[in-house]
């Protein structure tokens, strides 16, 4: 019997598909990523199901989308309920380990900020709280502690290398690692311990820091070296593996160690089109320029902010430098999958769990405006067994939740109900050219902002040709005609010529979102 094929899937955090070399980009250096697309299949219009982090890295566990598998936005964890396809491949014969940031569950022990006043939450939900461990990914824990350790199996996850949160100062198994392997750890980390970098705005404000940590001893490397440790065990087993390699870089705050740090020199960036358009934003980003304009922009922490240019060009700089730190890195585990003999029989995929602005229309960081640098991200598939197509690129329109119904097919392990993504196999060996006509992104949050008098909701439904975003508490939206206009910049949302098209693309939402609903579980009788 045909030994079942191993996965190796790499998954970056907040890296868009046009900062690689196999995506067009050509100043950021990614020889080893581009090695692999070039010898895979490479997915040019994949997007996200939320440009959030959490619910977008559900959504890829579950193929289903936040709205369903309820962990809406950062902050509501998944159910332990939930099935992934992680745990149907364990429960296939599966070994299936993960290092790196998992972010299933919260990170950290800060109070919400929705709804505003405490008084206004209800002491009950529309569903009693089952009796799971939600506190496992808690940074305190994990601080606190050189041995605690999470529940197994983790959402399928049968052992698991931890790196959560971001920059230098992630926690983890990785902290545990650095203070015993490294003396004098905690003074070498933080932005309280860093070098001095005077020459960078974004230091001033907390979005970068030049970290003491060597190469070896940062949390990337220590990715790899904890992979290719797994990749060992795995080689003289006959069970197959399922390794989900994932790095909490490139992601503010930007701290690329040693040389990575001024690999790439902020005055030699070029920022996007967008950055210098002429053309009358939307409200929403309106309101974000005349914070900026008026010193009142918040810039310090996680959201979104109208940046200048000096900070746009640092961040790309050394955004870069995270990337092909990471490049590194995955050349490393690639190098050891093939010293191994395991290369033939291992199906390698890439991808990241969302997108950042880094100057598009002079914005950073992420947020709810769903521009194509946050939204679209890369996805790389190299299957030893599948035969060279004539082409090698799709631009059919994805989303992160084809992930696990595609992996499972290929595993032949059973698909189960209620996920909502499909097989993406069928655009590789090309007997299709697409999935979909029209692809839903959601998204919600806690945050005040935007202009908006209340927490932010919105819906995009992207088809080939157009973008066009609805928020529920907003008379006003977003439309673009992506062919004729692909950086974004001119809204059509009042323009009278494209009433027909703004009316049609609601059409087509509605009829998405009718698709979209849930289907799980099935009855159990007539009635």
């Amino acid at each position: 019997m045909t030994r079942p094929v191993n996965f190796l899937m790499f998954i970056t955090d907040q890296l868009r598909a046009d900062h690689l070399g196999c995506y067009g980009n050509r100043v950021v250096q990614t020889p080893n990523i581009d090695a692999i697309s070039k010898k895979g299949f490479r997915l040019d219009n994949m997007h996200v199901a939320t440009p959030i982090c959490m619910p977008n890295r559900a959504s890829m566990m579950t193929g289903r989308y936040p709205s369903v598998h309820g962990a809406r936005h950062n902050g509501i964890p998944l159910s332990l309920k939930a099935r992934t396809f992680v745990e149907a491949l364990r429960l296939s014969g599966y070994h299936t380990a993960q290092v790196g940031k998992i972010h299933l569950q919260n990170m950290t022990a800060l109070a919400p900020l929705w709804p505003q006043d405490p008084a206004d939450r209800l002491c009950d939900e529309a569903f009693e709280a089952d009796d799971g461990n939600y506190e496992q990914e808690k940074r305190g824990r994990w601080l606190d502690s050189d041995h605690y350790d999470l529940d197994y199996p983790y959402y399928g996850f049968e052992q698991v290398y931890l790196v959560d949160d971001h920059a230098d100062i992630v926690h983890g198994h990785y902290r545990y690692w650095l203070r015993r392997e490294v003396p004098g750890a905690e003074s070498l980390i933080g932005p309280d311990n860093a070098i001095p970098a005077p020459d960078y705005k974004l230091t001033q404000i907390g979005q970068a820091w030049r970290t003491r940590l060597t190469e070896e001893q940062y949390p990337s490397a220590y990715i790899a070296d904890r992979s290719i440790d797994l990749l060992n065990d795995y080689a003289g087993s006959e069970q197959p593996f399922f390794l989900q390699v994932s790095f909490p870089d490139p992601h503010h705050p930007f701290t690329p160690p040693g040389k990575y740090w001024d690999m790439y020199k902020p005055e030699d960036m070029t920022l996007p089109a967008s950055f210098y358009s002429d053309h009358e934003p939307p409200q929403h980003v309106q309101w974000l320029y005349q914070r900026r304009d008026s010193g009142a922009a918040t810039k310090k922490g996680t959201a979104v902010f109208a940046c200048d240019e000096r900070e746009a060009k640092e961040a790309l700089a050394l955004n870069y430098g995270s990337i092909s730190n990471i490049d590194a890195q995955i050349g490393r585990v690639m190098a050891e999958l093939e010293r191994l003999g395991l290369q033939d029989n291992t199906i390698v995929i890439f991808t990241s769990d969302h997108g950042d602005f880094l100057g598009d229309h002079q914005l950073m960081l992420k947020g709810p405006i769903h521009y194509r640098g946050l939204t679209r991200v890369p996805f790389i598939w190299f299957d030893p067994h599948m035969s060279a197509a004539a082409d090698k690129t799709s631009s059919a329109l994805t989303s992160t939740i084809d992930i696990a119904p595609t992996i499972l097919t290929r595993a032949r392990a059973p698909v189960f109900n209620g996920i909502q993504g499909q097989d993406m196999q069928q655009l590789m060996d090309g007997s299709s050219k697409d999935l979909r006509d029209s692809l839903l992104i959601e998204e919600e949050g806690q945050r005040v902002i935007l202009s908006i008098d209340t927490r932010v909701r919105c819906r995009t439904l992207l088809t080939q040709r157009y973008r066009m975003t609805i928020y529920d508490a907003a008379s006003w939206g977003e439309l673009y005609d992506l062919q004729n206009d692909p950086d974004e910049m001119v809204n059509l949302w009042d323009t009278p010529a494209a009433s027909n098209i703004r009316a049609m693309m609601m059409e087509k939402l509605a009829y998405t979102n009718l698709e979209l609903v849930e289907t799980s579980p099935y009855p159990s009788a007539l009635a």
